[in-house]
């Protein structure tokens, strides 16, 4: 399938594919319209489509993408099905002038990504050695972790290989193995992740840094926004700016781009209270957290090292007295 197909169903409106569906808007402007999650059930309405972008986002879940997710989740298919279905649809229409076009071949990629990296396919389903690899090397509750990752299938050069993804607000996805592989399924952006308190935002630079939080948390009650990156900084003053936020908590890493970034939120004019200062003696807040979990699993491994001695020496003592 060429790229510019793929583009032209991107482009095909997410209000005239719920429209298709018999999902009303509650409220609908220029430049946007409002609805009750198509997602889950809900009383106010939480799902935002932005008509002028064309890509969705549902502020309950703090995720978001293009109309291809959306299809993805509320029809429980794969990649290649939406892309597919949403062809036919466009089609019935008259909107794209060859179906043919869009129909993909499963033998080859399906989504042309940086002209290299290639999405072959998305599952909430993670293999065992990334879950090995979250909760033994990152020390990540994986209970916590799970809604906000998936298991991406992409393709370089022909080879296929599988990466932890993680959805940012434009449909893309940060990835990362379970060694040294860090990469990204075009587009890049940032991922907000929404809750009932606003502010201050807690701030974070990659994704790995925002689940350590999460799972070193009992619940979160502040609005998180990972930036995927600190080329983002711009990108996520903006984002802040748009919905009037001004007080901000940084958990970003500690080296030079990280501090740069602090300053341009400051220089920003955003109320900033720099986290790592409780993490100074570690790169990031994941080797921080890392850190603390182990020293835990020592501690408690010494108590129970003690407990069992205590007993040995108890049944010790009453055997003795038994003899006498």
């Amino acid at each position: 399938m060429k790229e510019k197909d793929l583009s032209a169903i991107k482009r095909y409106p997410v209000v005239e594919y719920l429209e298709r569906k018999g999902i009303k808007p509650v409220r609908r402007t220029p430049a946007y319209a409002l609805y009750r999650s198509p997602l889950r059930e809900e009383t106010h309405p939480s799902f935002k489509v932005d008509t002028q972008k064309n890509l969705w986002i549902d502020y309950g879940e703090g995720r978001g993408g293009s109309i291809i997710d959306l299809c993805m989740r509320m029809e429980g298919c794969t990649l290649s099905e939406a892309i597919r279905r949403l062809g036919q649809n466009a089609s019935d229409k008259g909107t794209y002038s060859s179906l043919n076009d869009f129909v993909p071949n499963n033998s080859q990629p399906v989504m042309a990504v940086n002209g290299a990296r290639r999405l072959i396919e998305i599952s909430d389903t993670l293999p065992p050695h990334f879950q090995e690899y979250l909760t033994k090397v990152r020390c990540i509750n994986l209970e916590k972790a799970m809604p906000f990752l998936k298991c991406i299938c992409y393709e370089v050069r022909g080879r296929r290989y599988q990466a932890i993804g993680f959805a940012n607000l434009s449909g893309g996805y940060e990835l990362r193995d379970d060694k040294t592989f860090k990469g990204t399924i075009a587009p890049k952006d940032i991922t907000p992740i929404f809750t009932d308190r606003a502010e201050p935002v807690c701030i974070f630079e990659g994704f790995m840094d925002f689940l350590s939080f999460l799972s070193m948390k009992e619940k979160i009650t502040n609005h998180c926004l990972v930036m995927n990156s600190v080329s983002n900084v711009t990108r996520t003053i903006h984002y802040l700016n748009e919905r009037h936020l001004t007080h901000i908590r940084t958990f970003l890493d500690n080296d030079e781009a990280g501090r740069r970034a602090v300053q341009d939120f400051i220089k920003a004019g955003f109320h900033v209270e720099n986290m790592n200062i409780h993490y100074k003696d570690f790169k990031d807040l994941n080797g921080f957290h890392v850190s603390r979990v182990r020293e835990q699993q020592k501690r408690k491994a010494q108590e129970q090292t003690h407990i069992s001695i205590t007993g040995q020496n108890k049944k010790s003592k009453q055997v003795k007295l038994k003899m006498k």
